[in-house]
């Protein structure tokens, strides 16, 4: 019986747990990558399919462009369209390519964006560069700030309400959550400015300045403060309730049931044992929910008068500013593609059983 015992262990032993690499030469799992290998190899795979990605997004929003029945001569004429004379319609017609077929204006572009010249924005009255230099900090430091604090909300959130589940809590919870989820987010805006805006009169209205004042980081910080919770508000239903179901179904599998068995429980059993698990969820929807930030945003630095990019594509896109338009659709479709490259990547590393080829 001895015997047989060590036997038995020796051959556990022996089977190689997951994100660990086999030393040399001991079978079938002797070359196993490790965890980190596998996640630089999807990213580097990732990279690849973005490339022909990108080139049909941008090729997209151009086809799209010469299908739309509005004239971009209004855009660059503006004000001065009625009263333009033919010849000054014409000028302008030539000077930007406005008659160009929309394939030779795509390679166009492109080759300008290799030289480094992205173009003029006619609604912007500058060149593209600068307002893409202008506006993506304002962007990129509230969306990520929101989509930080979201995701850090709904993991912590969502585990304590699945291990939990059936409480008043958990109840509350989810009826928010579920309320929450089927709320457009420029009625969490509307909403926020009306209580603590109108209201209260704690924070501003809108934009991210006083009149007349430059920008400080004490008035940025104070325009920000509801700009910044109508986008975490609003990505945070559907994280909280992948999290929490993921740690419910966690919680009665045979991993966790045997490790309860075994005398673990409590704060070793969430974050040994439910929460590496549930997770992988929640990061796989959190790579797929970008589209979502990028609308969100939009809507809500339009409501607000946030000075960002998102803003901007909205107005570039009602103006038909297709010089700044494509720029800003390409950017936003790279966002997506790396955004969902990393989240797999993470998902990979922290379990390289699920096995990411693509």
């Amino acid at each position: 019986m001895t015997t047989q015992i060590r036997s038995d262990a020796e051959r556990l032993a022996a089977i190689p747990r997951p994100g660990s690499e086999s030393p040399v030469g001991t079978g079938k799992h002797a070359h196993r990558p490790g965890r980190s290998r596998i996640a630089i190899q999807l990213l580097g795979r990732r990279f690849l399919v973005m490339i022909p990605t990108v080139l049909l997004v941008s090729l997209g929003v151009f086809a799209v462009a010469a299908a739309s029945p509005f004239d971009p001569l209004t855009a660059h004429l503006g004000d001065r369209y009625q009263s333009a004379t033919q010849a000054q319609r014409d000028a302008v017609t030539q000077a930007y390519g406005l008659d160009d077929h929309w394939f030779t204006a795509w390679w166009k572009w492109w080759v300008a964006v290799f030289r480094g010249d992205p173009g003029w924005s006619s609604t912007m009255r500058q060149p593209v560069a600068d307002v893409i230099g202008q506006r993506l900090p304002f962007t990129v430091g509230m969306s990520l700030a929101a989509l930080l604090s979201a995701a850090v909300i709904a993991i912590v959130l969502g585990a304590v309400v699945g291990m939990r589940r059936g409480g008043l809590l958990d109840r509350a919870c989810t009826s928010l959550a579920a309320m929450l989820a089927a709320t457009p987010p420029f009625v969490v805006s509307l909403l926020l400015v009306s209580v603590f805006a109108v209201g209260l009169g704690w924070f501003p209205t809108s934009g991210a300045r006083r009149p007349g004042d430059d920008y400080s980081l004490d008035g940025l910080l104070t325009h920000a403060v509801l700009p910044y919770l109508a986008l975490t508000i609003s990505m945070i239903p559907w994280l909280l309730l992948t999290m929490r179901s993921a740690v419910v179904d966690a919680a009665v599998s045979d991993a966790v049931l045997g490790a309860r068995a075994r005398g673990v429980g409590g704060w070793p059993l969430l974050r040994g044992h439910i929460v590496p698990v549930s997770v992988l969820p929640t990061l796989a929807l959190l790579g797929t929910r970008l589209p979502e930030l990028i609308a969100g945003a939009a809507i809500v630095e339009t409501v607000f008068g946030w000075p960002g990019l998102a803003e901007a594509l909205v107005d570039s896109a009602v103006a038909l500013d297709f010089s700044l338009l494509a720029p800003l659709a390409v950017g936003s479709a790279v966002l997506v593609l790396i955004g969902s490259a990393l989240s797999d990547a993470t998902a990979v590393w922290i379990d390289p059983r699920i096995g990411l080829r693509a």
